[in-house]
């Protein structure tokens, strides 16, 4: 199998959010998950991203046989519900093909019993769901909460969760690159060394700090009061994100996001981020979490740079009870199509 350069450039590549979509998987929440003690409550949040999905794409429902949803749906046994972690990494050519990368998901580094989730992909792939060429890639521990891409060669990621325990040890941090830069058809990966949040598990994915958005800009979280526990953290991925360039030698264009007012459960801080969203044909589905001004505030960022889509809050309240949020909870499909391009 290969990836990455041919005849001179990369034929394959990690196409950014924002570019078509095909449609969107959600893995839905049931009762022998650890949403069961709030199971309406997260439903309802489930079906307000469902129908937003809906309006503009294909809704891919992964669910078990018990768990109803009016909508068609892939029956398949779940451990939990976080698709972005566990869900297809789709690469994209300019021939109008796509590679369905199945890397290995194994609970956030053994913390979590995920062998029904880490077989979903193969289950939906079976099935004929999903167009494309399956590649398996499961000798490889990668979440797809970990990356992020510009869609025109840079990959960016976090080397406090690609180089946490229990991920792919023990390989270096030279052969991780490597083995993303081979496999995803990229041509360089920035590394982000600090900011991570209170009650994260997953070592901090990049999903609920930094995103790449259109026109070389980096949303990303801030935070400015001094006695928060995250200040010096997130200080130091500022003024890291700062030195960064792009492949044309260019700072970026950074855009900070509000801090949310820390959000407890059971007396634990929940790591709430409005840096969690999802891009969809058309529109951003954005976290809010009952904080209006600052809700309010963090999603007018977001449309800065996104000014051509819909800005949509939906109440994740009752997801970040477990830690993660709207993007954690969605897995996107690019839509492969023919470039026309000139010999």
């Amino acid at each position: 199998m290969t990836f990455g350069a041919e005849k001179g450039k990369n034929r394959w590549r990690l196409p950014a959010e924002w570019e078509p979509q095909e449609g969107v998987q959600l893995t839905w929440p049931h009762a022998a998950t650890d949403w069961a003690p709030m199971l309406e409550e997260v439903i309802a949040v489930y079906r307000e991203m469902a129908r937003e999905i809906a309006k503009r794409e294909r809704l891919l429902v992964v669910a078990p046989q018990n768990a109803a949803y009016d909508c068609l749906r892939i029956i398949c046994d779940t451990n939990d519900t976080w698709a972005r972690d566990h869900g297809f990494i789709s690469l994209v050519d300019d021939q109008g093909h796509r590679r369905l990368l199945d890397y290995q998901f194994n609970g956030w580094g053994q913390k979590f019993e995920a062998a029904l989730d880490n077989a979903i992909n193969r289950r939906l792939y079976d099935a004929g769901e999903l167009e494309g060429e399956y590649v398996d890639c499961l000798d490889f521990v990668l979440e797809g909460g970990s990356i992020e891409s510009d869609g025109k060669g840079t990959i960016f990621t976090t080397s406090g969760c690609l180089l946490a325990p229990h991920r792919n040890q023990p390989l270096t941090k030279s052969e991780i690159e490597a083995r993303l830069l081979h496999d995803l058809g990229a041509e360089r990966v920035l590394w982000i060394d600090h900011g991570g949040l209170t009650g994260d598990d997953t070592d901090g994915h990049i999903d609920t700090l930094v995103r790449i958005c259109p026109d070389d800009t980096l949303l990303y979280i801030g935070c400015d009061d001094p006695e928060d526990e995250q200040y010096e953290e997130l200080k130091l991925m500022e003024e890291q994100l700062m030195t960064f360039r792009t492949l044309e030698g260019r700072p970026y264009r950074l855009l900070k996001l509000p801090m949310p007012r820390p959000v407890y459960d059971e007396g634990e801080r929940l790591p709430a981020t409005h840096a969690n969203f999802l891009v969809i044909n058309g529109a951003v589905l954005c976290p809010t979490y009952g904080q209006s001004d600052i809700d309010a505030e963090a999603l007018r960022i977001i449309g800065e740079a996104f000014p051509d889509r819909e800005i949509i809050g939906i109440d994740c309240r009752p997801v970040i009870r477990q830690h993660g949020s709207l993007h954690c909870c969605t897995m996107q499909f690019p839509e492969a199509k023919i470039v026309n391009s000139e010999k």
